[in-house]
């Protein structure tokens, strides 16, 4: 068989994306790790921001701020998703070919280099590690469906032979790309009362293991001393550090926003105001940075941080006296 799909009916040109990732977002794209799990799950007819909880434990890590991710087990309690480790002992197409034959999809890295969807970008531009979701191969025809950041897309021809490396020789120092199974057979579809309830509990998980401190006041604490290293080492360097860090911090506090909207929004409005307030914040400081790296000139950002930090500990005070108080 040389078409397998593992969700038939998608097609890249019809196809409608979460409203996680519509036009209207402060951050379309986040990362490329929840951008996929955002659409698995719409795809999967489910509701992705009831996984969102996760968002709140988010940390300043000196260099960067955490590459959020849903853990698996909240995946397979909210959803019945069940995600594991790929044991990559074979070329990657075979493994596809196995697994999606079987109704089962396969999250990999990918060199973004290959990936149409994002010309203007990495396209046939940088060689750049990002994160794909593979749910149907045309052998024949030489045919990838994926989802990839905001969407859900296709590709064919030499980009389908360069990124499962086929006709290149043997390379015995290639190291594979990690990759994980999804299965989704014991899929649940919860009614809205159970979900938020379940999403709630999680909720207060990540509350209660939430930063000791406030990381946005560590983030910007540290900024002076960024801004003099970014500037030294120019652009690209800088738009490497901005993903790494203001992506990072806006993208999920936008998606705790909407969580807090979703969860209960008349108690959790506030916090929500907060976050989206923090989120906007961050986005603005992308270009207002770039424009000082750009011309080696000084930024004074103290008040900037300073309301974003207040921003934080408000939404965050919000969701512990009405999450976990209670």
């Amino acid at each position: 068989m040389s078409v397998v799909v593992a969700l038939p009916g998608l097609d890249a040109a019809t196809y409608k994306p979460s409203v996680l990732h519509a036009d209207d977002c402060i951050w379309v794209e986040k990362n490329c790790y929840i951008d996929i799990w955002i659409e698995v799950v719409h795809a999967l007819g489910l509701e992705p921001v009831a996984m969102m909880p996760f968002t709140v434990a988010l940390n300043f890590e000196d260099d960067q701020w955490t590459f959020f991710k849903p853990p698996h087990g909240e995946l397979y309690d909210l959803y019945g998703i069940d995600v594991q480790e790929l044991n990559v002992w074979r070329p990657l197409i075979d493994h596809a070919l196995t697994h999606l034959r079987t109704k089962k999809l396969l999250a990999t890295e990918a060199d973004a280099y290959w990936l149409p969807d994002t010309a203007g970008t990495d396209y046939r531009s940088q060689h750049t590690k990002t994160t794909i979701v593979i749910q149907s191969l045309d052998i024949e025809r030489r045919r990838l469906g994926y989802f990839h950041n905001a969407s859900y897309h296709e590709l064919d021809g030499e980009d389908f032979a360069r990124l499962f490396r086929l006709g290149e020789p043997h390379d015995p120092a290639y190291m594979p790309f990690f990759a994980e199974l999804i299965r989704f057979d014991r899929k649940i579809a919860l009614s809205l009362d159970d979900l938020r309830a379940r999403s709630r509990r999680h909720l207060r998980a990540h509350l209660e293991r939430r930063p000791t401190d406030n990381p946005v006041a560590r983030f910007g604490a540290r900024f002076p001393q960024d801004l003099t290293w970014v500037q030294r080492e120019g652009l690209p360097f800088y738009h490497a550090w901005a993903f790494a860090n203001l992506r990072q911090l806006g993208a999920a506090f936008e998606l705790a926003a909407r969580h807090a909207r979703w969860l209960d929004g008349e108690a959790l409005a506030p916090a929500a105001e907060a976050f989206e307030a923090l989120s906007t914040q961050a986005k603005a400081l992308v270009l207002k940075i770039a424009r000082a790296v750009n011309g080696k000139k000084a930024l004074d950002a103290a008040a900037t941080f300073d309301d974003m930090s207040a921003a934080y500990q408000r939404g965050i005070d919000v969701l512990v006296r009405e999450v976990i108080a209670p």
